[in-house]
């Protein structure tokens, strides 16, 4: 495989990141359809989940070094609104596979379209958290046509930049050599101070997709004024009043003065985890978003 793409360490790493992976799948409702769709940029890993209610699904979309596994606490919540759809980000920790460099936003944005037109999705309500919600925004302004509206959970480099401590602690995740007690405190610092259960399934993922596999891809670039400007669908921003990953008064000011359909709310008590941390209340939350803009289309 070309070495300018993302891939496990060895196959060591590979065959613990799996057991790591296919153990925290066991946590997730029954799939109802598993797919590796084809794209320019290589194979991606998608789910179907099907649940209570028919209509327009959601594809939910994973933050760093997680994947699908990772909206274990969100997708039964989900499913009582709509059909769910997951996705492992291209280039990440997963069961995708990157084959051809990806080297700045556009590339981000075709290959998720790429998937979208091979899953026949024309209409699809969009979810992201952390840089996945950045995938999402990024995606909506450079390829406008399919996705119905976006739900942004505290997504980074979208709203506002990333904050000088998070970018000096966040090697500490995937440098070899760390110690797992110094790799908990940072993630237990992003997520809101909070002690970090290691034996959550998500919290397992999240390490291994640090420690096992090589991220080499572009970093994202923060979305301007002009393309937030451009959005013209609707957009729900649920921001966490105490990340760590950004300015949260800035990021929501911001989202408010220029998403020209946007609904922004600074969740006071939510962290960089909210999804986590307020599954239920971001499910109800978004399911009335999602009724509200199908009864207009």
């Amino acid at each position: 495989m070309p070495s300018r793409v993302g891939d496990f360490k060895n196959d060591r790493a590979r065959a613990h990141f799996l057991d790591v992976y296919q153990k925290a799948m066991t946590g997730l409702p029954p799939v109802s359809q598993t797919r590796d769709v084809p794209t320019r940029f290589g194979t991606v890993r998608t789910y179907r989940f099907d649940g209570a209610t028919d209509g327009t699904p959601v594809l939910v979309l994973p933050g760093r070094n997680a994947s699908t596994p990772m909206w274990r606490a969100n997708i039964p919540a989900l499913l009582e609104h709509r059909p769910v759809l997951g996705v492992d980000l291209l280039g990440e920790a997963g069961m995708s596979v990157q084959r051809k460099p990806i080297t700045g936003p556009d590339d981000e944005a075709q290959w998720l379209d790429d998937a979208l037109d091979a899953l026949s999705l024309d209409r699809v309500h969009l979810m992201g958290v952390s840089i996945g919600g950045w995938t999402v925004v990024n995606y909506a302004v450079r390829r406008p046509g399919r996705a119905a509206s976006l739900v942004v959970l505290d997504p980074v480099f979208t709203f506002a930049p990333i904050a000088v401590k998070a970018v000096l602690a966040s090697p500490t995740l995937f440098l070899p050599g760390v110690p797992d007690r110094l790799r908990r405190r940072v993630l237990s610092w992003i997520s809101g101070g909070g002690e970090v259960d290691a034996s959550l399934p998500e919290a397992a993922l999240i390490s291994a997709g640090s420690t096992d596999y090589v991220i080499r891809k572009a970093m994202p670039k923060l979305i301007t004024d002009e393309q937030l400007r451009s959005l013209d669908i609707p957009v729900l921003a649920l921001i966490g009043g105490r990340s760590v990953m950004h300015d949260a008064g800035r990021a929501a000011a911001r989202a408010r003065k220029l998403l020209p359909r946007g609904q922004v709310e600074l969740w006071p008590d939510a962290s960089h985890a909210i999804n986590g941390e307020y599954a239920t209340e971001i499910a109800d939350r978004a399911g009335a978003f999602w009724d509200h803009v199908d009864l207009r289309n």
